[in-house]
């Protein structure tokens, strides 16, 4: 199978690493905004082709599927834009960040057919997994969902400590991760969903300080807590508090109520959520069925985050 790979920055080196464990799959071409960058990536990882230009790696000869980690705001057009081209597609988190765009991206894949997955990594990491294999055998289910999302990104710069060309977001991105596990963890709609936000950043243009509350059609609960003014720890941490349990999600590390650590090392073949997840995709590829975390599947979310922003407009 090839694949092109478009955002070969921090988020897209992770990808590249997650594929270069899985057989049978080639990634042909990088795209990328800075081409000299790009082709040292390229070099790294032994890709032949280099482009800044999206369309000129969709046509590649024999190119299958794309990987689309670029900035928030390109997400939905550029999702568009290779499944015209009839390419498969899997786009990071967030599909969108307008629900007119996220609606738009589900229709053409309707239309088309072809696979298109979001990168919702908290569905595949080991220590979610997990949990939610207790509840689908109904050994546990949830009452409450307590998380915090913390950064320190005061400067527009990114994981790998350079300037962003883009302003990432608190609700469209990061709360997406969140609203998208709590409907998935519970099998249940939010029928409530209230946001406040502290002041816009003078220069990025953005809250940086955000708490939200969601509660679904079976009475489960939802608190999240977001910030980019946080020095630390760093990174999300879920509390599950269930009828028969709790359980503390630190990445992937779970633990129980009382801190003792859950082996979760058997859940699945790897217990890197970005490998997992790309193996989600080329095998539903392969298989020709949808994949875990497809746009219709995450598509509530959207709604979801849409009517958080429209609230918060109000």
């Amino acid at each position: 199978m090839k694949v092109i790979l478009a955002g070969a920055g921090a988020f897209g080196q992770k990808h590249l690493d997650a594929i270069k464990l899985i057989d049978g799959v080639e990634v042909v071409s990088l795209v990328g905004r800075d081409l000299e960058g790009t082709k040292a990536t390229a070099v790294k990882y032994g890709v032949g082709h280099v482009t800044t230009d999206l369309q000129e790696a969709l046509d590649q000869p024999g190119v299958d599927a794309a990987i689309l980690c670029t900035p928030t705001q390109m997400h939905a057009a550029q999702s568009i834009q290779c499944m015209r081209s009839g390419k498969h597609v899997q786009v990071e988190i967030p599909l969108a960040d307008s629900w007119e765009d996220a609606q738009a991206v589900a229709r053409l894949q309707k239309e088309t057919g072809l696979v298109c997955m979001v990168g919702h990594t908290r569905r595949f990491n080991p220590s979610h997994q997990w949990v939610h294999n207790k509840i689908i055998k109904n050994e546990l289910k949830i009452l409450q969902m307590n998380v915090q999302t913390y950064f320190f990104r005061r400067t527009n710069m990114n994981a790998l400590g350079q300037a962003r060309s883009w302003t990432d977001h608190l609700l469209w991105h990061h709360a997406a991760h969140t609203v998208d596990l709590f409907q998935y963890q519970t099998g249940e709609t939010i029928i409530a969903a209230n946001a406040v936000q502290g002041p816009i950043h003078p220069v990025l243009g953005i809250a940086m300080d955000m708490s939200i509350q969601l509660k679904t059609s079976g009475g489960a609960i939802c608190t999240l807590s977001l910030s980019f003014n946080n020095e630390g720890p760093l990174g999300t941490f879920f509390r599950y508090i269930g009828d028969n349990g709790t359980y503390i999600a630190r990445y992937d590390d779970l633990l129980n109520g009382k801190e003792e650590v859950i082996d979760v090392s058997k859940v699945a073949v790897s217990m890197n959520g970005i490998e997992l997840q790309d193996r989600e995709f080329f095998s539903a590829i392969a298989q020709g069925r949808e994949p875990n975390a497809s746009v219709a599947k995450v598509l509530p979310c959207y709604e979801v985050l849409h009517r958080l922003e429209q609230s918060l407009k109000a």
